[in-house]
């Protein structure tokens, strides 16, 4: 269930809810030989992130942790790459994806510093 801290910090809510709004989005893509296989792709790729992350949440080791942080960052990362795709054959649907774009690149953002903060961390010991 969603956790009462600020959705926007809370990495686990925020990715849960990214996904949620990857699926919403998809619904609106027209169905067809072209777009089925790209609406398949964005899906995995954009609720994955979310799924890595509650893995991270749970690595048994710091680097597990880091390999699922890892997996998150490119999860996000090919997410946009879906989302360009589905604005060259839907163009109409660009401005809803450029919003999904924009938290993919952020969330990207995020899990890259969470990465080099863990590696600056271990060059200082």
């Amino acid at each position: 269930m969603p956790n009462e801290k600020n959705p926007k910090y809370d990495l686990e809510e925020r990715t849960a809810r990214f996904g949620e709004k990857i699926i919403e989005f998809t619904k609106e893509i027209p169905q067809n030989p072209i777009t089925g296989p790209i609406i398949n792709q964005l899906v995995k790729s954009g609720t994955s992130v979310g799924a890595n992350y509650c893995e991270a949440d749970d690595a048994e080791t710091p680097r597990d942790f880091i390999h699922k942080i890892g997996i998150c960052k490119k999860e996000a990362r090919e997410t946009k790459y879906w989302l360009r795709m589905v604005v060259k054959t839907v163009p109409n649907l660009r401005e809803k994806a450029k919003v999904l774009w924009q938290e993919a690149k952020e969330l990207n953002l995020i899990f890259n510093s969470i990465i080099n903060k863990i590696k600056n961390k271990g060059k200082q010991n």
